[in-house]
């Protein structure tokens, strides 16, 4: 299907106040993920591997991070004119306030839209951990003659709860929608599964410039608590599923439809896990739809001796003699002898000094570990600085933690 002119807004002004201590210097999708990405290259990812080259990156909360990131790694050809990443901060355009919600941060651009002029406008959030093929949700949007689409992901009716849920007919038109019920509405196709949104939509661009105006005349500042619930009347506004969404190259043991709100520790942690193992439920390793890198200039690592056993070691880490296992150690890591790294996270930069163990911890980046450190085994890690998450995980942040060996 020939597919019109699309803009796309990506929406990364996120405080991620659950991620912390991880935020407390950054915006949610700047966080590190992974051996070499960072939360926001999956939904830029996504775009540019669905041929959707036209993007604004909305930013706010502790923005410069993720600034830095987009201008020395992202930056498309200047030849052709509507192929761009442009971040763009609040404008102020209305008063000095920033982002006020999901639609005002639209409703502030919408000069943009007006001079791009294009037939559809997408709106995604950059929090998420997922491969999509957006064009198969505007094939969609096109087929049902939709105003707006909103992708939704099949969830365990007894686990939706917990999230937005989207009542639908059996034609996925959008019917309501339910904030975290006790009793959600199942999807007509399968009773023992629910719809719930995933916050991405595609719009036809009349209709979002008007509803824009509309909500900011009755401060009524975001998608899904007011502009969506108050189009449901117009028949014409659909879910997309989700799990019907096809990845080339995906393997047969991924999970179907993998999608990881990363928003807390565990969450983001447990993410980490997933890309893990000899079958992990994402793999990393598809040449068909790459996530794109940071443009790493870092020399290829350098292992000394070294027994790692099911782990991701990025480029320009140093092993001097060491154990690994279960972790994901990323760009310029030095790791010296001796130590025994866990089930653990160790990011851009950081030092473990000679002796030191560690179990299910996530080192922010620029750390220094000293010498003999143990961190993971006891509760009195909490007395030296360390951010013990309610799941057991600590997090060394990134201002830097030292303990003298015990």
């Amino acid at each position: 299907m020939a597919h019109p002119k699309i803009l796309a807004f990506v929406l990364a002004g996120g405080k991620g106040e659950r991620l912390f201590p991880l935020t407390a210097f950054r915006s949610k999708p700047a966080v590190p993920f992974g051996g070499r990405y960072r939360i926001v290259d999956f939904v830029l990812s996504n775009f540019l591997n669905s041929q959707i080259f036209s993007i604004y990156l909305l930013v706010q909360y502790k923005s410069q991070s993720l600034i830095e990131h987009i201008r020395q790694h992202w930056v498309m050809s200047p030849i052709v004119r509507d192929h761009f990443i442009a971040v763009v901060p609040p404008q102020m355009r209305m008063g000095p306030e920033w982002f006020q919600g999901t639609a005002d941060a639209v409703f502030q651009n919408i000069n943009l839209i007006k001079q791009h002029d294009p037939r559809l406008v997408a709106v995604f959030g950059a929090d998420h951990i997922y491969r999509m093929d957006i064009r198969q949700m505007i094939d969609f949007h096109l087929q049902k003659d939709a105003l707006v689409t909103v992708a939704a992901r099949p969830v365990p009716v007894d686990t939706a709860s917990s999230f937005g849920v989207i009542q639908t007919d059996s034609e996925q038109r959008i019917e309501g929608f339910q904030e975290k019920p006790e009793h959600p509405a199942p999807m007509p196709s399968d009773p023992s599964r629910a719809y719930v949104s995933m916050g991405n939509y595609i719009f036809d661009k009349d209709v979002l410039i008007n509803v824009l105006i509309e909500a900011q005349s009755k401060k009524h500042h975001d998608f899904g608590a007011h502009i969506l619930p108050s189009m449901v009347d117009t028949g014409r506004l659909f879910a997309y599923d989700f799990a019907s969404n096809i990845i080339p190259g995906t393997k047969p043991y991924e999970e179907r439809g993998y999608w990881r709100d990363v928003g807390t520790i565990k969450a983001f942690f447990d993410a980490h896990m997933d890309m893990l193992g000899e079958q992990p439920s994402f793999e990393l390793n598809n040449l068909q739809w790459s996530i794109y890198p940071s443009g790493q200039k870092a020399p290829a690592s350098k292992f000394l001796k070294a027994d790692i056993e099911n782990s991701i070691i990025s480029e320009g880490v140093i092993i001097k003699d060491a154990v690994i296992k279960n972790s994901i150690i990323r760009t310029g890591v030095v790791i010296e002898e001796g130590v025994t790294v866990e089930d653990s996270i160790v990011m851009d930069n950081s030092v473990l000094k000679r002796g030191c163990h560690l179990k299910r911890v996530i080192v922010d980046k620029l750390n220094v570990v000293k010498e003999g450190a143990r961190i993971g085994f006891d509760t009195e890690d909490e007395r030296f600085g360390l951010h013990i998450d309610p799941s057991g995980i600590r997090v060394i942040p990134r201002r830097g933690w030292q303990r003298s060996a015990r």
